[in-house]
């Protein structure tokens, strides 16, 4: 929410001298959260001024149209005489009023102006455009055309409130009062100890017979509809220039006189409002569900097909409106300049169940300033007030008249209560406030109290975020300045320290960082879309998502099975940002659904919750386990000085598997693989040994050509994905002392051939069962591959085997023996031969 400090100052009388910057640490201190201070026409200066287009001149023989104007610009020149500009803008004609800026000025950017020559004549100044001021939007993208009553040689810089500061504020989801000036000026009184001239605050006529009917069959959807009517609207009027002004500072963009003040009402009030052209609405207003399949022309001119969920407004042709979110193209209002401009109009002022219009904006993925206010809480208190307001903006701005008739269709309902010890506060925050400072605190922000020792809390129609006890206690401790709680740090039991998970987990992380990966956390939302990009099969169980009730992302609304996409999106970015050489990790959970589903149960918070209501939570959750992974891309050893370097490949994702098992204490079998989105030649398949049985756990590798085509990866882009939580459990991370031993070693080569299909884990295997007790350590020195040598489908498998006693040297029999015992189970086992 952009609130300007001018517009503010409206309604709370701040000190002249307090800032934008002053302003913000009153706001920050009672909770709310101003992102940034923006400083309107900080860098810019004068003279900056009204002038009147007195000829033009069109100049031909450029590639563009250029024009000489002379601008009568009054005294402010100094001469009184007309001022020469050269231009290229077209959207203005001889007579018209326009701003133009003088030679010795400077302009938002630090762009000075003074004259210059240009397409064979001498400019001295410029006609200048709203987005040359730095006023935003107000979409036309030209010259900025002045009420022709505006006086000629006028300060513009005044005129069109060019210098002012903006706050931009972060509002919570729970805090849709402070989606306006009302909302905030209210919070800027309680700051500062002044009184709020509330805008709502104004003479509204009581609701009787006359008005446009309205009929309401869904009063939960729509509690509370007001319509009023306003006729002879001048179709010519144009909004002026404090209000254009006002919405572009907010971030909106002027449209027509009667939309504008619409929208002007909503960020004032935060009401949200619609007008219908009267002449196009037909029969009576109505308010239901619609009929599924029903369609509706919104007003970004887009066909949209209805749900039965969907609440709309209706005339007798059917939908004209999704109720809340955007009104329909058949009753639009008529711009100004169109033939047969609107000339009156029916105001709409209503509020809708706030689920409701959540729940449409995003089946239509449509997204509005009038949703975002409905889905965070609109005051319906206010509805009959904002309409009220628009009504006088409407007869003040564009001579209109107020019909006497004013709709008003309420269900009835009662103001929302409280009833909460007044120590709670003190109890909740470890404060003593005491029963007098928590009944102000209340009382500021609209809250009626009675009672003693245990108030009666009426909460007042602009904060329905207070529902319970808490949310009152959070609103006296957030006033009283959440700074000026004590601080008093956990007195943790002796003996205690990591448990034996968050050590494994940050070994893990050390020793990968130690590997050269950086660490890269996600969001663990994914789009299942995503895992046709990796390649999964129809019926995978990673395809199993949980799914978000209400996800932060409609294209994302469900929680990961995997690890993969976050990375490789990560991967993706940095690489496009011009890091080619990555090496990226990261452990966190994944989510599975159960086959069975419980209803959660909601924990008490008065009491420790028993084993058996943590045990039936659990229950209800679904499975967390926690992976590990890690990507990889360009070059895993950098070329210089020392040597050519090299690029990452498929064996650095194995390796950095082997390094999370080492610090498991896991025995990893690695072996040849094919899994989804990794290459079916160069993919490994990671398990280990669970309780007897063998149990896949992971794969790494490089991933497919056509995975890296449809997420947009670097060519070679190699993955490995881990299942720490079964790591953990086989793995005995039991420190071992190094044993030295004071006797030789025994070295002996062997080259075994074998058909290709033979996976090398099968030979190193039987090698190590059949060289005994006495082989200390066995490595892969060489692969080679040649038929004309070796046969077609054969390779070469070279190990190196190192023997040891630990009570004597061995004898050249010995490790002979053993190597010819191994060599032989191996042949048994793989079909090896020694090479010759």
């Amino acid at each position: 929410m952009r609130v300007p400090l001018s517009w503010l100052r409206e309604y709370v009388d701040l000190p002249a001298t307090e800032t934008g910057r002053d302003v913000q640490a009153k706001l920050i201190s009672a909770g709310l959260e101003v992102e940034t201070v923006e400083h309107l026409g900080a860098d810019l200066k004068g003279p900056l001024v009204v002038g009147q287009v007195l000829t033009i001149e069109e100049l031909e023989g450029f590639k563009k149209p250029i024009r000489f104007c002379t601008v009568d610009v009054g005294q402010a020149n100094g001469t009184g005489e007309p001022q020469e500009i050269v231009c290229g803008a077209r959207n203005f004609a001889v007579g018209d009023k326009v701003v133009v800026v003088l030679p010795g000025a400077t302009l938002p950017g630090g762009f000075s102006i003074s004259a210059r020559k240009t397409y064979g004549k001498t400019s001295h100044g410029m006609i200048c455009s709203g987005d040359e001021l730095g006023m935003g939007d107000d979409g036309t993208h030209g010259i900025i055309v002045l009420p022709p009553e505006t006086e000629v040689g006028k300060d513009a810089i005044e005129l069109l409130e060019l210098v002012d500061e903006v706050l931009d504020i972060a509002v919570t989801a729970n805090r849709g009062d402070c989606l306006s000036i009302r909302g905030v000026a209210r919070e800027t009184a309680i700051a500062y100890g002044l009184p709020l001239r509330d805008p709502a605050l104004i003479d509204v006529p009581a609701p009787n017979a006359f008005g446009y009917p309205v009929q309401v069959s869904d009063p939960v959807g729509c509690d509370r509809f007001t319509a009023r009517t306003v006729t002879d609207l001048s179709p010519e009027a144009r909004s002026p220039i404090w209000l254009r002004r006002r919405l572009q500072k907010v971030g909106m963009r002027p449209i027509s006189l009667a939309v504008d003040v619409t929208n002007y009402v909503m960020m004032e009030l935060g009401q949200p409002l619609h007008a219908y052209d009267r002449s196009l609405v037909q029969g009576t207003i109505g308010v239901r569900r619609a009929a599924e399949g029903e369609k509706i022309v919104t007003l970004d001119g887009v066909t949209r097909t209805l749900h039965a969920e969907d609440l709309v407004i209706t005339d007798e042709r059917g939908p004209i409106g999704l109720a809340g979110v955007m009104g329909g193209a058949d009753t639009e209002i008529a711009d100004h300049e169109a033939d047969g401009g609107t000339t009156a109009v029916v105001i709409e002022a209503a509020h809708f169940d706030a689920v409701s219009v959540a729940r449409t904006a995003r089946r239509h993925k449509l997204t509005s300033e009038a949703s975002r206010r409905f889905e965070r809480g609109v005051d319906p208190q206010a509805a009959a007030a904002a309409a009220q307001r628009t009504v006088d903006l409407l007869v003040l701005l564009a001579g209109g008249t107020a019909e006497a008739g004013v709709t008003e269709v309420v269900a009835p309902s009662a103001p929302h209560t409280v009833t909460t010890p007044a120590d709670h506060p003190d109890r909740v925050a470890g404060v003593t406030y005491g029963r007098e400072t928590v009944v102000r605190r209340l009382q500021e922000i609209g809250c009626q109290v009675q009672g003693q020792d245990e108030l009666l809390v009426t909460v007042p129609s602009w904060r329905p975020d207070l529902v319970e006890a808490n949310d009152l206690a959070e609103e006296v401790i957030r006033l009283e300045g959440y700074e000026n709680l004590p601080s008093t740090l956990p007195k943790l039991p002796s003996g205690r320290g990591l448990t034996h998970r968050q050590r494994l987990h940050r070994r893990v992380g050390r020793a990968l960082a130690g590997a050269g990966y950086v660490e890269a956390p996600n969001y663990p939302f994914v789009g299942e879309q995503v895992f046709d990009q990796l390649g999964l099969a129809a019926d995978d169980p990673a395809r199993r998502v949980v799914k978000l009730v209400n996800p932060l992302n409609d294209e994302e609304p469900a929680l990961r099975t995997t690890l993969l996409p976050g990375l490789l999106a990560a991967l993706r970015r940095n690489d496009g940002r011009g890091s080619h050489d990555l090496a990226l990790f990261e452990t966190g959970l994944v989510f599975h659904p159960r086959e069975e589903r419980p209803a959660a149960v909601r924990l008490p918070v008065d009491r420790r919750p028993t084993e058996a209501e943590i045990a039936a939570l659990d229950a209800a959750l679904p499975e967390q386990p926690r992976h590990v992974a890690v990507v990889l891309a360009g070059a895993r050893e950098q070329a210089g000085w020392w040597g050519k370097g090299r690029p990452a490949d498929w064996a650095d994702a194995v390796e950095a598997a082997r390094t999370v098992a080492r610090e498991a204490g896991a025995e990893l079998i690695v072996r040849s693989g094919q899994y989804g989105p990794w290459h079916p030649g160069r993919c490994a398949e990671l398990a280990v040994v669970v309780d007897g049985d063998e149990r896949v756990v992971g794969h790494a590798g490089e991933l497919h050509p056509r995975v890296l085509k449809a997420l947009g990866l670097p060519v070679r882009t190699s993955a490995m994905e881990l299942d720490l939580d079964v790591l953990e459990r086989v793995g005995d991370d039991t420190p071992q002392a190094p044993s030295i031993s004071s006797f030789p070693v025994a070295t002996q080569d062997v080259a075994l051939v074998v058909d290709k299909f033979v996976p090398h884990a099968d030979v190193e295997a039987a090698l190590r069962e059949g060289a005994g007790e006495l082989l200390e350590n066995i490595r892969l020195f060489d692969v080679y591959e040649n038929a004309e040598q070796l046969g077609e489908g054969r390779k070469s498998l070279a190990y190196a085997l190192r023997f040891r006693a630990g009570d004597r040297t061995l004898t050249v029999d010995e490790a002979s023996a053993a190597r010819d015992a191994a060599v032989a189970l191996a042949g048994e086992r793989t079909g090896a031969v020694l090479r010759g």
